[in-house]
């Protein structure tokens, strides 16, 4: 059974259940995904460079949207940290889940519920992650590294003696 182009661009196929008309299908949808046999990128390297481009046609978007996440994040972070008078995780948390909703506020409250509760679970598990390796590294040195006494806070008695004799310079 052969098709002719037109008719597979414009639609008119044979019934779904022939064989004929999925390969047509098939090739129709890969035909307009590709833009046509002449516009398939010919080679590796071309490839590779229309990634490129792609990657920095788009670069300045994504980056200028992630600084406007970084910066609603701080904001309210150190918003809650002030309301509530102490630095721990549900700051970070409650932060995350705030700016996920604001931003999807022009999406409506069903877009802002479901990225709050992206954000809130996206920064659970880094400050989870964070709780987890503070308690791994305290464990593996539980006694921390010995310092010696600060000579500066020592009394005069027990300071070491000077290779300038008594001189001090900052008294």
């Amino acid at each position: 059974m052969l098709i002719d182009l037109n008719a597979l661009l414009s639609g008119s196929l044979p019934p779904l259940g022939s064989g004929s008309a999925q390969l047509a299908r098939h090739h129709s949808r890969r035909w307009s995904q590709d833009g046509g046999v002449r516009a398939r990128a010919l080679g590796v390297n071309h490839r590779l460079r229309g990634s490129l481009t792609a990657i920095k046609t788009r670069a300045p978007q994504l980056g200028g949207s992630f600084a406007v996440w970084g910066g609603l994040f701080s904001m309210i972070d150190c918003s809650m940290v002030q309301v509530r008078g102490k630095e721990d995780p549900w700051n970070s948390i409650t932060s995350g889940a705030l700016t996920g909703a604001i931003l999807a506020a022009r999406n409506g409250p069903v877009a802002m519920v479901g990225s709050a509760a992206m954000g809130g679970i996206l920064l659970a598990l880094i400050e989870g992650a964070g709780i987890l390796l503070t308690r791994f590294a305290s464990a593996q040195f539980p006694n921390g590294p010995q310092f010696a006494d600060d000579p500066s806070q020592l009394p005069s008695t027990q300071l070491p003696s000077s290779p300038f004799g008594d001189y001090r310079q900052y008294q």
